[in-house]
């Protein structure tokens, strides 16, 4: 893999944002978009625990996805506190994303203010936790709506590779999924990493970002990047989506929620065993192999 740094700039104005940033297409972490926000120095353990401690949420764990795994379908479910517990106290491979707690404490959204002077669409009724003990992984993939991300950290740190949409055959996307079958666990670490460069040649040329996230950081990930992220510290994040401007961007959002998740979900369901290696034979062809 050809990996670079993420550009890390302290604020950057709409118009430096749209030209260097959002019109490319190129990734940024901005320091101090969220110092200003009240949730840069309230939002912490104890006072999600007190706000949502008795809300139930789905966890999910480190495994990667295998021939009869739906899209997003929790491992477990328990109590958010009970979660917050087991976070704090050491290193756990749970984790928890796409939970909407502004559903549950609609006064929280007074915590934060949307940066509508970067970009236009948020989909304000959509601002999503990611919560994740020390050690958790959230495996390759891309977000199925195709939205533009704004991804801020308020606790603990997160390493994060991130590639291009087009980077998907070298990366060995599934097909009708938005995962890879790669496992990219540890893949800043020669010695503990699990990248495979023999089975999965074409990853020597995926060119790529590489970046650490810290208390108040946020990321920029332009629409349909793919990424990969490790928990170094429990932590939590949250992430502002917005639609893209384009009319075709809109569209492959919904194909994909719509169409290409419903389509799969059937045939894992049916003949899960072929509907597997038939992917996995295209994945390999259109990687050159």
């Amino acid at each position: 893999m050809q990996l670079k740094p993420v550009d890390v700039r302290d604020q950057l104005s709409a118009e430096t944002f749209r030209l260097e940033y959002y019109e490319p297409m190129r990734p940024v972490v901005i320091k101090r978009l969220s110092h200003d926000w009240p949730a840069y120095n309230k939002w912490n353990w104890d006072f999600f625990k007190q706000a949502l401690g008795s809300v139930e949420v789905g966890v999910y764990n480190n495994t990667k996805s295998d021939a009869h795994t739906p899209i997003n379908k929790a491992d477990d479910y328990m109590q958010f506190g009970d979660y917050l517990d087991l976070v704090r106290k050491g290193p756990v491979g749970l984790r928890i994303f796409l939970f909407n707690l502004f559903t549950h404490a609609p006064r929280l959204a007074s915590d934060f203010t949307w940066p509508d002077h970067l970009m236009k669409g948020f989909v304000k009724k959509f601002p999503m936790l990611f919560v994740g003990g020390a050690g958790s992984v959230t495996h390759m993939h891309f977000d199925i709506d195709m939205s533009h991300i704004l991804h801020t950290q308020f606790a603990g740190r997160k390493r994060v590779l991130l590639f291009p949409f087009d980077e998907q055959h070298n990366l060995y996307r599934k097909p009708w999924e938005v995962l890879s079958f790669v496992n990219f666990e540890k893949y800043y670490d020669p010695h503990h990493s699990k990248l495979d460069f023999n089975q999965y040649p074409a990853l020597r040329k995926a060119q790529g970002f590489d970046v650490t996230l810290g208390h108040g950081d946020t990321l920029f990930m332009p629409a349909g990047y793919w990424h990969h992220m490790e928990y170094i510290d429990s932590g939590f994040a949250m992430s502002l989506r917005a639609l893209q401007s384009s009319v075709g961007g809109k569209l492959q959002g919904v194909w994909n929620l719509l169409g290409m998740r419903n389509i799969d979900t059937l045939m894992k369901k049916t003949v899960p065993a072929w509907w597997y290696n038939y992917k996995k034979d295209k994945t390999f062809e259109a990687a050159g192999h």
